[in-house]
């Protein structure tokens, strides 16, 4: 194995789809905003003053003047929908960058659009906001609907092109010895927390929500979801053979594939979680790199055509790179 791949300069890779990162990461938040906005006004003749805006055990119990209460939608909606757009447009070069941002954007805007209506439809034609009644029904409205107005979001964020390297790897980047036809496959396995600590997180998180709003069949909707999401995404396999480079979770959705034909070069690097990708989990980091990051230490990093870095924090990460660094070069000798 020779000496680990030294650091290259970069070339600055236009971010691709812009127009469309702006459509979906503003426009359409724009549109949820505006339109339950609308609504609003609409209602605004029919709905108490104050009208409720905060729901406890035994019912409402804050209330609000109506452009308080929409001037929450706004506060909300535009950072998220800013900093999604700029996630996007500047460092979007992965599709899945752009997925997420698109994502982020659309589901936050519609929650607090889907909220809000949520809670004026509940006082309306009513005297007093104390008169509304339970918005359990609603907020599950709420959380679900943009959910799917956000998986709709990240399905039509158009994807990356393929984009195969055409210059070697770089002779300083480590090699596994490996024979002329003979075939190798490196995979490990990484996890975040163990499956008890995510049911019991899960379970505390929605009993509180079930002791807020006396829902109990949405705290029980919201644990399920919660214990499915977090639970397949704290277990990663990870994978390099003659595809490239494959990280997938345990369910089927995302995952993390680099082309074997579009890797430049793949390196062992020091990760730090909180500073580079602001956390654990499934992360774009600041710079711009797509991580699957569980833990801090040592990852397997692997800069692909286009501009695009992807970060993988797993044990042995030098013989997962050594090896897809020996098999990409294979395909251009």
């Amino acid at each position: 194995m020779t000496a680990p791949a030294r650091p290259t300069r970069r070339t600055t890779t236009p971010v691709p789809h812009r127009a469309a990162s702006t459509v979906l990461t503003l426009v359409v938040p724009a549109v949820l905003l505006l339109a339950a906005t609308a609504v609003a006004f609409a209602w605004r003749d029919r709905l108490p003053d104050p009208v409720a805006s905060h729901w406890g055990p035994d019912g409402v119990d804050g209330t609000s003047s109506f452009a308080g209460l929409l001037a929450v939608l706004p506060a909300v909606g535009v950072p998220f929908a800013v900093l999604a757009w700029a996630i996007a447009v500047f460092a979007g070069r992965s599709a899945l960058t752009r997925r997420f941002a698109a994502g982020l954007a659309v589901w936050v805007a519609g929650f607090a659009a889907a909220l809000t209506l949520a809670m004026l439809a509940a006082q309306l034609d009513l005297p007093e906001a104390a008169d509304a009644g339970d918005i359990g029904g609603g907020m599950a409205l709420a959380f679900a609907v943009p959910l799917a107005l956000a998986a709709l979001a990240a399905w039509v964020t158009p994807g990356d092109a393929a984009l195969p390297a055409t210059a070697p790897v770089p002779a300083s980047a480590a090699r596994l010895p490996l024979p002329d036809g003979e075939v190798a496959t490196w995979v490990r396995r990484i996890d975040w927390v163990h499956p008890g600590v995510v049911v019991a997180i899960c379970a505390a998180f929605a009993a509180v929500m079930g002791l807020t709003t006396r829902t109990w069949w949405f705290a029980a909707v919201l644990f399920a979801f919660l214990a499915t999401l977090v639970g397949g995404l704290s277990s990663w396999t990870v994978t390099v053979d003659a595809r490239g480079l494959v990280a997938r979770a345990r369910l089927p959705r995302p995952r993390v594939v680099v082309p074997l034909a579009e890797v430049e070069h793949a390196e062992v690097v020091q990760v730090s979680p909180l500073r580079e990708f602001g956390g654990w989990g499934l992360r774009m980091g600041i710079d711009g790199r797509v991580g699957v990051v569980l833990r801090g230490g040592e990852g397997l990093q692997v800069t692909r055509t286009g501009g695009r870095r992807v970060v993988v924090t797993v044990d042995d990460s030098a013989t997962g790179a050594a090896l897809l660094n020996t098999l990409a070069a294979r395909t251009r000798a």
